[in-house]
C-alpha cells in the first residue's frame, strides 16, 4: 500500500540565491512544484515541518498531498532534496513533482534484503549488495514502500538477478540480467611481511692509528670496520 503524507506550502514570486538565503534565515525551505504540463511554481515550506516529515517517510515512494495557500491539495512525489554538503541535516531546496492518480509514474523503490544467506551463515561468506533500489513504473496508488528480496538460499558464488524479482501491479524497468546481490567467499587474511628498513644501519666507524708519516706525525683515517 502506498504511503501518503501532507505538506503545506506557500507560493512565492521572488526567486534567486538572495531570496533563497533570506527564506532559510526565516526558517523556510525554498521549493518548486512542477509536472503535468504546468509551469514550475516556486514555493516555500516550513523547515521544521519538512524536517519532521522526512524523518518519518521514505521520500522516494511517499505520495505527498501538497496544499499551496488556500488551494485544494495536489498529489506529488518528492523528486529531489538538496542538502548542505557540510551539514547534511540542513535542507537547501526541495523539488516536488505533481502526479495524477490514474497516470503511471517512474519511481526508485528501496530494496529490503530478507534473511541471512546460507553461504554467510554456514561458510563465512559475505553478502555483496550491488543494488539498493529498483526502478519501476506504477500507478501512484500502487507504489510499494519497499521491495523484499529473500536471500536466504544463496550460497557462496551464487547471485540474485533482477529477473528473480516480481512486483505486483508494477513494471520493472531494470535489465533482467542485472545482478542485485551475490554471496562471495570470505577474504583470506593477508600476511603482512615485516617492513623493510627504510635506511640501512650504517656500520660503525673505526678510527685506526697508522704509522707516523714522513714528518714524524701520526695521521688518523676513518675506515669501515
Amino acid at each position: 500500500m502506498t504511503t501518503t503524507a501532507s505538506l503545506n506550502a506557500a507560493a512565492r514570486t521572488d526567486t534567486g540565491k538572495g531570496t533563497a538565503r533570506s527564506l532559510r534565515r526565516a526558517g523556510k525551505v525554498p521549493a518548486v512544484i512542477y509536472g503535468h504540463g504546468r509551469s514550475p511554481e516556486p514555493l516555500s515550506v516550513d523547515t521544521g515541518t519538512l524536517t519532521r516529515l522526512l524523518a518519518t517517510i521514505s521520500a522516494a515512494t511517499t505520495v505527498v498531498d501538497v496544499a499551496v495557500d488556500d488551494r485544494a491539495p495536489v498529489k506529488a512525489l518528492i523528486r529531489e532534496i538538496q542538502r548542505d554538503p557540510l551539514r547534511s541535516s540542513t535542507i537547501l531546496h526541495i523539488d516536488l513533482f505533481e502526479i495524477k492518480a490514474d497516470e503511471v509514474v517512474t519511481v526508485e523503490v528501496p530494496l529490503h534484503f530478507v534473511g541471512t544467506p546460507d553461504g554467510v551463515r554456514n561458510f563465512g561468506g559475505i553478502l555483496d549488495q550491488a543494488m539498493h533500489s529498483i526502478r519501476i513504473e506504477v500507478l501512484p496508488g500502487d507504489i510499494p514502500p519497499h521491495v523484499d528480496v529473500d536471500v536466504t538460499a544463496l550460497n557462496i558464488g551464487q547471485s540474485l538477478h533482477v529477473s528473480a524479482v516480481s512486483i505486483a501491479k508494477a513494471k520493472i524497468l531494470e535489465d533482467p540480467a542485472r545482478t542485485i546481490c551475490s554471496v562471495v567467499a570470505p577474504r583470506a587474511e593477508e600476511v603482512v611481511a615485516p617492513a623493510a628498513e627504510a635506511v640501512a644501519v650504517a656500520e660503525p666507524e673505526l678510527i685506526r692509528k697508522l704509522k707516523p708519516d714522513e714528518d714524524g706525525d701520526e695521521t688518523e683515517t676513518k675506515t669501515k670496520g
